[in-house]
């Protein structure tokens, strides 16, 4: 059987600590989804196509990922791809109670799913997609954060 993970996410836009988190999960699992979706709670810069395309572009040399967009529980999305992980991003403590909380919800309305915390390299720990985009209208430099080929299309979007 193929160990399949979902790391879903609004990626509203992809940073290079998704990026970072995506390559080295894509190395201990045989598929790796990036699943994206809309969060109710967010009002998104970009539209999911947007999203989709940004993704698909900076994550193009990943050979086992697979980029979907998702409107269902993400318990519902990981059980119709046959994963057996959801990947999370822990940043910082901070995110640990959120994320955990998720976690238990989630082993609660699918035992059979399990959730994965991994940290991004030291370099990524402080980049948010909502920082990128503060910066961004502000006029700031956000070469680090993203791929030129997503500053590219942020700028495009002002």
């Amino acid at each position: 059987m193929k160990k399949i993970a979902i790391y879903p996410g609004s990626f509203d836009p992809i940073t290079n600590g998704h990026i970072d988190l995506i390559r080295r999960a894509s190395k201990l699992f045989d598929k790796v989804i990036v699943g994206i979706t809309q969060n109710s709670k967010k009002t998104s810069f970009l539209d999911i196509d947007d999203r989709i395309q940004t993704a698909n572009t900076a994550l193009k040399n990943i050979d086992n990922i697979e980029i979907l967009s998702f409107d269902t529980l993400l318990v519902d999305f990981a059980d119709a791809q046959n994963a057996q992980v959801i990947l999370r991003g822990l940043r910082a403590v901070s995110d640990f109670e959120y994320e955990f909380q998720l976690s238990g919800m989630n082993k609660h309305l699918n035992p059979n799913i399990e959730t994965l915390f991994m940290t991004p390299a030291e370099q990524y720990a402080n980049i948010s997609s909502s920082l990128v985009r503060e910066i961004l209208m502000l006029g700031g430099d956000i070469s680090a954060f993203v791929p030129k080929s997503v500053e590219d299309h942020l700028k495009s979007k002002l």
